[in-house]
């Protein structure tokens, strides 16, 4: 998509001539789009034309940026003041009698933070929604808060924030960037962002791009140290505010945003899988997250609360502000390990679907996911072994609800017994369930991702038994081997597409699947004893499922390749790789059943 057809005038304020470009409908209500750097209006022509359906979008170029005139002297002439001019100038001009909804991306979000927190632009601005630029108000309240109170979460947040600033260290050197940017770097940055962001340049960056970048080195100069050093104490939003986090940003970190409730009364967190540039990668998402907002905004009533279809505010930490708004499904989802990965996506703020084969336990993981905030809840009633059943499934999801952001394999079943005493019927089971489940939903929801083409996570939950040998698990031990090597090459494979792929290797964790597991070669009334047995020694273990739940979204924000989860199963993967003769001894050992 592009800008063609766009209605273009000219804005003039404070000496600048800023050239602004409307799309739609102009009695409807007015989306306000505002780039960031070294980007003009261009980089939103994608969120742009799929708006323009339903609303009246409006784009301008930032002074100094694209068609707009540059302030002279360049020195003093990006000051947030002024850039509350020309948003105030553009307003009045396509929206005098209405307030508009705005949305900023990079320095678009950070200057329209001011818009949005100074008096002077109250009754002009219905709604904010920021994704990669925070209020520089708010950033340096964080900083003090963090030098004035260390410990040693702290400090490794201000650490690790301050390593991603590395190029505004960078632009604060005089002359030299607006030389690089007029020279090899502006050659070159198209060729970087489709390396770094492997985002389309198709009509992007514009060809004024190298004299916008070393103007726009001025927005840096002119604001960063000041107001970091003096934030105001008065920067509380006065509207309603969508916070858009890409967990995959190299120059933001998420923890700027933890005290962000103190400062924002009516906040929406959502976050999606995506690097930084988000509004050339992920589009269709933007555009829905935007409509959902600006119509919620439209429909409540003033200084009433704000509630997006799809999606929730969370306030608690940790990974609570990671998973807002995204969509994962989970299998096995009835009990165990798979209800409590259910639970903690929808803690975190998730829209969840939950598969599985028991409809009445399943109703009650959806009633506990709801209870535990997610965004949403649905219920699948799913044999994850059927090939057919699991297409349809995906189907389904996809029309529903959409293509899904993280999938979680975790359907399982037990199965222990001599080798020689497990039949062909008890290896199909294991293997039906244990692997063909995970390759089914690998198959389908995988090939969705891919053909989204903005990333994604699959998480396969496998065992310590994948590489720890036993006696007494060779069926089982087999199926969550393939599943583990299942992983490592969907990995190697699907990296490419910015999908991640994950193997969660837990050890004895006391779940229902000892319970129902099947001992080969025994009678019924053995079996029982054995089921017992094995119930009551896991549960002795006392392992809960909520730790290997807290270990699969740790793997998918981090995007670990294998994950052991209880000391046992770390033991275990060392050994396999220090020691395996060792390894094999311990395989030799009857358990104490």
């Amino acid at each position: 998509m592009d800008l063609r057809g766009a209605r273009e005038r000219r804005v003039r304020t404070g000496g600048i001539d800023l050239c602004v470009a409307e799309l739609g409908d102009p009695d409807r209500p007015t989306i306000v789009l505002v780039h960031g750097y070294p980007d003009s209006k261009e980089v939103w022509s994608e969120v742009a034309g799929r708006l323009r359906d339903d609303w009246h979008v409006v784009l301008y170029d930032v002074r100094g940026h694209g068609g707009s005139t540059a302030p002279r002297p360049l020195r003093g002439g990006f000051t947030l003041e002024k850039l509350t001019d020309d948003f105030l100038a553009v307003a009045h001009a396509v929206s005098p009698d209405r307030p508009v909804h705005v949305v900023g991306h990079d320095w678009g979000s950070v200057q329209a933070w001011e818009f949005a927190t100074v008096e002077r632009t109250r009754g002009r601005i219905a709604s904010f929604t920021s994704m990669s630029g925070p209020s520089l108000d708010h950033f340096g309240h964080w900083i003090k808060q963090r030098v004035s109170r260390p410990d040693p979460r702290r400090l490794g947040q201000l650490l690790g924030q301050g390593a991603k600033s590395w190029y505004v260290y960078a632009l604060h050197t005089p002359v030299l960037p607006e030389l690089a940017w007029r020279g090899p770097l502006g050659r070159r940055w198209p060729g970087i962002l489709r390396r770094m962001e492997k985002v389309s340049t198709e009509g992007y960056p514009t060809p004024s791009l190298p004299r916008d970048a070393a103007h726009g080195t001025w927005l840096y100069r002119d604001n960063i140290k000041s107001r970091l050093r003096h934030p105001r104490e008065d920067a509380y939003a006065h509207v309603p505010v969508q916070l858009i986090t890409p967990t995959g940003d190299a120059f933001l970190s998420p923890s700027l945003h933890d005290e962000l409730d103190t400062w924002v009364p009516r906040l929406v967190r959502r976050s999606l899988p995506a690097k930084h540039w988000v509004p050339r990668k992920r589009p269709e998402q933007l555009t829905r997250w935007i409509t959902e907002f600006v119509t919620a905004v439209e429909d409540a009533p003033a200084d009433g609360p704000v509630a997006p279809r799809r999606s929730v505010a969370t306030a608690t930490h940790g990974h609570a502000r990671r998973f807002g708004g995204q969509l994962v499904l989970v299998t096995g989802a009835a009990s165990g390990i798979g209800r409590a990965t259910a639970m903690a996506f929808g803690e975190a703020g998730a829209r969840v679907v939950v598969v599985d084969r028991d409809a009445e336990a399943l109703a009650e993981t959806v009633e506990g996911v709801v209870d535990a905030g997610a965004a949403g809840a649905w219920g699948e009633v799913a044999d994850v072994s059927d090939e057919s059943a699991m297409e349809k499934l995906a189907t389904r999801v996809a029309a529903e609800h959409g293509v899904l952001d993280v999938l979680v394999n975790n359907a399982g079943i037990g199965l222990a017994g001599s080798f020689l005493d497990t039949t062909g019927e008890d290896w199909r089971r294991v293997l039906d369930t244990n692997l063909w489940g995970v390759i089914h939903g690998c198959r389908f929801f995988g090939r969705q991702m891919a053909d989204r083409g903005e990333g994604g996570h699959i998480v396969n939950i496998a065992s310590a038994a994948a590489y720890q040998p036993s006696r007494v698990l060779s069926a089982y031990s087999t199926s969550k081997a393939a599943v583990l090597m299942l992983s490592e090459c969907l990995r190697a494979e699907l990296g490419d597409r910015s999908i991640g792929v994950s193997a969660v290797c837990p050890g004895f964790v006391d779940t229902a699947i000892t319970g129902s597991a099947h001992f080969a070669g025994v009678d019924a009334e053995e079996e029982a004893r054995l089921r017992k047995r094995t119930a009551g020694l896991y549960a002795r273990r006392n392992y809960p499922a909520r730790k290997v739940a807290r270990a699969v979204l740790e793997a998918v924000v981090h995007n670990r390749a294998v994950v052991p989860v209880t000391p046992e199963a770390r033991g275990a993967r060392l050994l396999h790789r220090v020691s395996p003769r060792l390894l094999r001894g311990v395989a030799r050992l009857r358990p104490p059943l």
